[in-house]
């Protein structure tokens, strides 16, 4: 097949190979790149050196310091010479003339340790083949994982504190279905990226080829100079930001402002419930009660730090358009970044808390088929996309994550985010005012270029945007009272997920001519579709571009909602 260009022009003769001198579909491989083509030759292939350490190591570190804390007047009689207060193994040991054997001990117990993560590193591996990517491991039990390149959702890399200390990363590729992950703990910091997009080139439906290039005459560096390049490197890892600005253009990233973050924090459900706890205690505690302040003080403590942990992970938190999906990234001494390929997002839902509202503030959340093990920002799950944003924001996002994002998408989105109702939607009847006495009027759909809008709730807004081509099943469901009343609900089925799209309250007449128009238009894009190999698609364009007539929403007040 003919891989064109972004604007259009084919790029490749009959064989689809791109010919002598032409731009490659993905554009020029970047050093990173570059260094993980050898590990994606098929071959088994081993994790970072510093992996046993920081997946089992650290338990065996917590252990000594537990062992050394309970023997800290030793160390300090030993070092200061303060009286010896005795009462500890050692004083033991000494007595009874065992100090070799007990040396002999450690020794055994150290080298043990050491040569069972050396064995468990020898015997953890993995391999990229052009349809899979595997993992075995396992000593006296073993073990193999594998996950298709057509199956996959997402793949994050998460760099914990202690991993960017040695420069390595853990690599989490996302694949449907239960417990499915394959994870890579731990590569190399540059080597994580650099397979994180090679395994994205393989999924996508197309394989650059490029000419290797001389290598460079290799000039030998001293030590001092190796050091120095270290320490320099891991500089770097911690100051740089967590997405490459080389990677998507500065228009299409979104950022939150810490102001808005700190904000939306305190402006959330837990707030309401740490208050009613306070009040509660207060009364408690003045009509004789006080031992509810010695139960609930505690909890009351800890929820600063709940606070605090939530404003910490998501510093730095940014969504920006990739020629290979989304990505998102995160973190302020633990980082993590995902991206997520075309064709991955099975539903999305913008909503607005009742306490957002008067700073129009939304969040974004979505619904795919895997999920990687690692809390989002916030500590939310990551089908959070976006945490808090304002309109402009959100059109910015809808952008990047809808196939076919148009004019006519982000009129229709305002429309269903911030109207009360009795417009292009197509509403509820009168009668539904019985089952929906405040939303009624918000209540209703609308059919856009491939995908349908659902629009509902009063003091918690929400509308829900299904990509037919996503769409597994539709439903519709009358009750005793619906029939009743003459009144359906339909129930769109993506993969689960926590956006529930459904829509309560619609004339049945009504919802029947919705079920037969969205039976015939989700045929007609999932046969047309193929997002899922969006390299492998004649005219694909990455959407990594928010052009002002698409994310330009404007900020409209809310006095019609006062």
């Amino acid at each position: 097949m003919t891989i064109p260009e972004p604007g259009g022009v084919p790029q490749g003769g009959a064989s689809g190979a791109p010919l002598p001198g032409a731009p490659l579909p993905g554009g020029p491989l970047n050093p990173a790149e570059r260094a993980a083509e050898r590990f994606t030759d098929g071959e088994w292939h081993r994790l970072h050196p510093a992996t046993p350490l920081l997946r089992g190591g650290i338990v065996f570190i917590a252990v000594l310091g537990f062992v050394l804390s309970n023997l800290r007047e030793r160390l300090v009689s030993f070092f200061v010479g303060a009286p010896d207060v005795g009462g500890d193994p050692i004083d033991a040991i000494v007595n009874h003339g065992w100090e070799g054997w007990a040396l002999l001990g450690v020794a055994v117990v150290l080298f043990g340790c050491l040569a069972a993560f050396y064995v468990s590193w020898r015997m953890h591996s993995f391999r990229i083949t052009d349809d899979a990517v595997e993992v075995r491991s396992g000593i006296l039990f073993r073990t193999q994982r594998k996950a298709r390149l057509d199956r996959i959702q997402g793949i994050n890399v998460q760099r914990p504190l202690l991993a960017r200390i040695f420069g390595a990363a853990k690599l989490e590729i996302s694949v449907a279905g239960h417990d499915a992950n394959v994870t890579l703990a731990y590569l190399g910091s540059v080597l994580a990226d650099g397979l994180r997009s090679d395994v994205l080139r393989l999924a996508s439906g197309v394989r650059e080829a490029e000419a290797a290039a001389p290598a460079p005459g290799v000039v030998a560096a001293s030590r001092a100079a190796q050091v120095g390049d270290f320490v320099s490197r891991r500089i770097d890892d911690f100051l740089a930001p967590e997405l490459d600005p080389n990677a998507a253009p500065p228009e299409s990233v979104v950022k939150i402002p810490p102001v808005r973050l700190a904000g939306s924090l305190v402006l959330s459900g837990f707030t309401v419930f740490v208050v009613a706890v306070i009040v509660l205690l207060v009364i408690g505690s003045a009509g004789g009660a006080p031992w509810l302040l010695i139960v609930v003080l505690p909890g009351l403590l800890g929820s600063a730090s709940f606070y605090i942990n939530r404003f910490t992970k998501s510093l730095r938190y940014s969504i920006a358009g990739t020629p290979d999906g989304v990505r998102m990234g995160f973190g302020l001494l633990t980082t993590s970044n995902e991206t997520l390929p075309p064709g991955r997002i099975h539903a999305v839902e913008v909503l607005q808390p009742l306490l957002w509202r008067p700073f129009g503030w939304w969040q974004i959340r979505i619904d795919t088929a895997g999920h990687t093990r690692e809390k989002g920002a916030a500590g939310q799950p990551n089908t959070t996309m976006l945490p808090v944003g304002d309109q402009a924001d959100v059109a910015k996002v809808l952008s990047l994550v809808l196939p076919a994002f148009t004019d006519e998408h982000s009129a229709a989105i305002l429309e269903g985010m911030t109207s009360r109702g009795r417009d292009a939607f197509t509403g509820s009847p009168r009668r539904a005012i019985w089952l929906r006495p405040f939303s009624w009027q918000r209540t209703g759909f609308r059919m856009v270029d491939g995908a349908v809008l659902l629009r509902r709730g009063f003091v918690w807004r929400s509308l829900a945007v299904v990509p037919l081509a996503r769409l597994q099943s539709l439903e519709l469901q009358q009750g005793p009272l619906d029939r009743l009343l003459g009144v359906a609900e339909a129930r769109f089925h993506t993969v689960s997920g926590p956006v529930h799209p459904r829509l309560g309250a619609m004339d049945a007449a009504t919802s029947e001519q919705l079920f037969e128009s969205v039976a015939v238009r989700a045929v007609a894009a999932a046969a047309a579709d193929r997002t899922h190999r969006w390299r492998d698609t004649p005219g694909f364009v990455p959407n990594v571009d928010s052009s002002p007539a698409k994310s330009d929403i404007r900020h409209e007040s809310d006095e019609e909602d006062a």
